[in-house]
Order: structure tokens, then C-alpha cells, then sequence
């Protein structure tokens, strides 16, 4: 059986690591002032060397070589031993099979006993943070004081599991994701080593797809190379399930074209050639990202060749910041629900026609709070023709088409009915506004009645809530009716401050300038006429659900 190629390039020496530059200088420098630490912690993502550094920092704290600036090696009994795996005081354990406070107490036991073939004895923990609590606290102690001749390496992936008490008796080391280039150049090396056959952008693709995990990068590269075949570009998209740039490139410009169905058309292509949905997902996210840069003015950090960097610059040129940004959203968002689902394409295709429909977002009304707070009490307001002057109009300007209906429905269509008997017989004199103020008809105000009502609310809660026992509305005109069920209800909404606010939002909403008068209206009439409306909205639903009207 052949060894894989990630165990079989591991490095051997600190110049061999890749990516990691501050962690080797900080630990050389360690060993070379002999001022090792007696516990370490490395987190960070896999794959990008936290285990392959313990054990060269175990072999560096054993090594024989005379010269301690070149510590290790590789060239002593004892450096042969740890690349042989058969050095007896390099111990690695696996804490997701060692979980157990028994392990942790055993391995306090045995810790006193003298190192056999080096001068210390090193402890590897992989996956730490994997321990119970009991094994955590059971390993405290040791780990604080541990015995002169024994070193712990701690490795972890997921560092916020880590209880603090563990973390502030280690010294603590992150470990960064390597760049695309610095892997690229790494695989190139390896292949050239095995006589692999490989394109630069196969290589590139790899890279890419790793994520930062140098091992991930070398597994898939050993994976291709067990094909037989000359490692280009079109094998690699197919073995690894991504699909072609191109397709990205369409699915981009249907989205910018606002045509969901050819947006479908590509996705279904892409799958049907062997693509993987998440996989589709994460290049649409890499790729959007990448327009985004180039939106923001940072094209010369995005990784691609310069006819991709033209066709990225005219489609950023014809997306919004505030757009990309929420397609980037969806497609994230869709890259993360295509791992847990039935249909993998599923997610993919919502977050196409989400991307489309959210390049024309619903009209909607925002208020500022502020805003309206000195709208309302700060607008100068038109006031009342005098009703001596009401007299001077012309005849045609009063004929008065009287609407009236059950704010309880609102925003529904409009039912009319007649006035209550619980209305006053005559109403106060009917006063026109100016030629420059807007006119609004009953169906403008109920549609305007919710924003109405939240102007208010934002200013004086306590009118908004009188605002919300209205019964009925009368519009005549520029005369507004409001009817209430209660005269004491009425008698407070007829107070200045509350009529003012009233009349105020109206016209900051519709610059209506409107009269208002406070009526009581008959409850009963209200019950009633609510009962037969909502009979006849019942037999409207149900015809237009396709029932029909069975005569007997």
C-alpha cells in the first residue's frame, strides 16, 4: 500500500512549512534561547500544519545535532526515530477517542515517569477541545505544573471550546488559512516531485478549492493523479463536482438581465454536467465577491487572468454595492442550506428569483422618527377659509359626494353605507380649502390611514390609540368625520392637542389640509352592517376559490 502524498511530504525541517512564518520565527527563536515553554496551544483551520509543527517542535527539543541553531536536523538518531514514528517519548493522542476523565488521570500518571530515548517527553493533543469538562479539570494541575522533562502541544480547530483556565496556562499560537499562491506553488513542487502531470489552472482550481488547507490541496491532487490521466482543467471540474467558469459567468449575467428562467436554464445545465449544488454555490459567492471588489476599487487583489478582469469589470459597472451585497447574501446563504437538503438545486434556484426580484423591492414607506417629530410639530399649517367667506365660492364647488366607511376594514375595498342615526342631524359648516392644497378622495385616505396613524404614534402614542377606536369615517369632501362608539372617547379625541396632531399627520401623509369633527356613532348599526359585510366578503372568497352559488 503506497503512503499518501501529504504524509509522505510532510515537512521535515522549519524552512518546509508553508505559510506559517510567525509561529516557526517565534518558536526558532524559542529554541535557540533555550526558553521553551512547558505547554503550547495551536488553533487554527485543519490542514494547515498545527500537528506537523508540534512534532517538528518535538524533534527540535530532542534533537542530538550539535549545533542548536539548527535544531532540528533530520540527521540524528533522534530526528530518524520521530520520521520513523518509533521515538518512545513523542506520545500523540487523539482527544475525540480520549475524552474520558480515566484517560486524562492515566496520562497524569504516567507523565512522571523519565523520558526514555530524548530529553523531554512531548505530549500532542489533537482536537483538544473534544475533552469532557471532567478531563479538562483533571488535567489542569499537570498541565499548570507539569514535570521538568514534559512538554504538551495542544491542537485545536475550534479554540472558543476551550475552557479559559486551560487557555491561560498555554502560549498560544494561531495558524493562519495559506494563500492560493503560496499552496499553487507548493503543488507544483510536489507534482514536479512525483512527475505528476498538471495544468497551472487545474493546479490553481485545487488551490482554490482547499480553502486554505494545504493537506485538503495535496489529498485532491493525490486523488487526481490515481485517474492515470494528463491533470487538466476540464478532469479536475469534473472530479471535483465544480462546475465551469462559464456557467458562473452566465448565471451572473442572467441575473443582471433579471431573467429568473434563464437563470434556472444554467443551473439546471450545471447539475446535469456533474456539477455539485454547493459547490456551484461557493463559486457564485467567490465570484460575487470578486465583483465586489471590483465595484469598491480593489480590482488588483482579485485572482484572475485578464479577460476574466474585463468581462468582472463590466458586470460590476452594472451592479449596485447595495445589490451585490444581497446576492452575495443569498448565495451564502444557499451555499449552507444545500448541505442539509433533500433537493441540492433547490436552494440554488430561490436564491436566483430572490436575486431577481430583489433588483425591484417593493415601494415602501419609511419614517424616520425624528423626522416626524418636527414635521408634526413644527410644520406650519394652512389654515380655514373663515365660514363667512364660505359663502363667496362658486356653486359648483359644492357638490359634496358623502363616502363613509368601517375603519375596522381598513385597508380592505370599501363597503358604503348609509349614516348611523347616532350622527348629529346637522354637522358644522363645511369650510373649502385653498386652490394650492391637495384634494383626497376616500379610497387615497384609507390607504394612507396605517401611515396616519404611525406619524402619530411616534409623536403622542396616546392620540394614535384614540386614532384606533374610530368606528366609522366620514369624508365630505375636505371635511373629515370620525366616528366613535363612546362619547367619552369622543370627548378626549376633541381636545386641541389631540385634533391638531390629527389634522397634522393627515397633512404631512397627504398634504390633505382637512377638517375633522368628532361624531358618536350607533354601535348596534356598526355590529350589524359589519355582520352582513363580512357575509358577503365570505361568498366573494368562496367564488373566487371556484364554489358556485347553488339555487334552491
Amino acid at each position: 500500500m503506497s503512503q499518501a502524498l501529504y504524509r509522505k511530504w510532510r515537512p521535515r525541517l522549519w524552512d518546509q512549512v508553508v505559510g506559517q512564518e510567525p509561529v516557526v520565527k517565534t518558536l526558532q527563536n524559542a529554541i535557540r534561547s533555550d526558553r521553551v515553554g512547558h505547554a503550547y496551544l495551536f488553533a487554527g483551520p485543519r490542514g494547515t500544519g498545527k500537528t506537523t509543527t508540534a512534532r517538528l517542535l518535538a524533534k527540535a527539543v530532542n534533537c542530538l545535532g550539535k549545533d542548536i541553531t539548527r535544531r532540528p536536523c533530520d540527521e540524528c538518531e533522534n530526528c530518524r526515530a520521530v520520521n520513523e514514528n518509533r521515538f518512545l517519548d513523542l506520545i500523540e493522542i487523539d482527544a475525540a477517542s480520549n475524552t474520558s476523565v480515566d484517560d486524562m488521570r492515566d496520562l497524569r500518571d504516567k507523565i512522571n515517569f523519565a523520558p526514555s530515548q530524548g530529553k523531554y517527553k512531548v505530549y500532542i493533543i489533537d482536537e483538544v477541545h473534544m475533552l469532557s469538562t471532567a478531563a479538562f479539570n483533571a488535567l489542569l494541575k499537570t498541565l499548570e505544573e507539569p514535570p521538568p522533562h514534559a512538554i504538551f502541544i495542544l491542537a485545536t480547530t475550534e479554540i472558543h471550546k476551550i475552557p479559559a483556565t486551560v487557555l491561560s496556562r498555554c502560549q498560544r499560537h494561531e495558524f493562519r488559512r495559506i494563500p492560493v499562491s503560496e499552496i499553487t506553488a507548493t503543488l507544483r513542487k510536489l507534482a514536479d516531485g512525483e512527475k505528476i502531470g498538471v495544468d497551472d489552472d487545474a493546479l490553481t482550481l485545487i488551490a482554490r478549492q482547499s480553502t486554505g488547507s494545504l493537506r485538503d490541496a495535496i489529498s485532491l491532487l493525490d486523488q487526481l493523479s490515481s485517474t492515470g490521466e494528463h491533470v487538466n482543467l476540464a478532469l479536475t471540474q469534473t472530479v471535483l463536482g465544480t462546475a465551469a467558469l462559464q456557467a458562473v459567468i452566465d448565471l451572473v449575467d442572467t441575473l443582471l438581465a433579471e431573467d429568473s428562467a434563464a437563470g434556472l436554464q444554467v443551473i439546471h445545465a450545471a447539475l446535469d454536467a456533474g456539477s455539485d449544488a454547493r459547490q456551484l454555490a461557493r463559486q457564485m459567492v467567490d465570484y460575487l465577491r470578486g465583483l465586489l471588489q471590483v465595484r469598491v476599487g480593489n480590482a488588483s487583489i482579485v485572482d484572475a487572468t485578464i479577460e476574466n478582469r474585463e468581462k468582472m469589470a463590466a458586470q460590476a459597472e452594472k451592479f449596485t454595492t447595495a445589490r451585490l451585497v444581497e446576492t452575495i447574501r443569498l448565495f451564502n446563504a444557499a451555499a449552507g442550506e444545500t448541505r442539509s437538503t433533500w433537493n441540492p438545486g433547490l436552494h440554488l434556484e430561490l436564491a436566483v428569483i430572490s436575486a431577481v426580484e430583489a433588483a425591484h423591492p417593493p415601494v415602501q414607506i419609511v419614517m424616520q422618527t425624528a423626522e416626524a417629530e418636527v414635521d408634526l410639530r413644527e410644520m406650519r399649517m394652512p389654515d380655514f377659509q373663515p365660514a363667512a367667506r364660505q359663502a363667496a365660492q362658486p356653486a359648483q364647488n359644492t357638490r359634496v359626494v358623502k363616502k363613509v366607511t368601517d375603519i375596522s376594514d381598513l385597508p380592505h375595498p370599501v363597503v358604503k353605507t348609509e349614516q348611523s342615526a347616532a350622527e348629529p342631524e346637522t354637522l358644522p359648516a363645511y369650510v373649502n380649502p385653498s386652490a394650492s392644497e391637495a384634494q383626497i378622495s376616500l379610497e387615497e385616505l384609507q390607504k394612507a390611514w396605517p401611515q396616519i396613524r404611525a406619524t402619530v404614534k411616534k409623536v403622542k402614542a396616546q392620540t394614535e390609540a384614540l386614532l384606533n377606536s374610530v368606528k366609522k369615517i366620514n369624508l365630505e369632501g375636505n371635511r373629515l368625520n370620525l366616528s366613535f362608539a363612546s362619547d367619552i372617547v369622543k370627548q378626549k379625541m376633541e381636545m386641541d392637542d389631540n385634533m391638531e396632531m390629527t389634522r397634522r399627520a393627515i397633512y404631512h401623509v397627504t398634504k390633505a389640509n382637512l377638517q375633522i369633527i368628532c361624531t358618536v356613532v350607533n354601535t348596534r348599526a356598526v355590529k350589524s352592517e359589519n355582520t352582513e359585510i363580512a357575509r358577503e366578503g365570505l361568498i366573494d372568497a368562496a367564488i373566487n376559490l371556484g364554489g358556485q352559488i347553488k339555487k334552491e
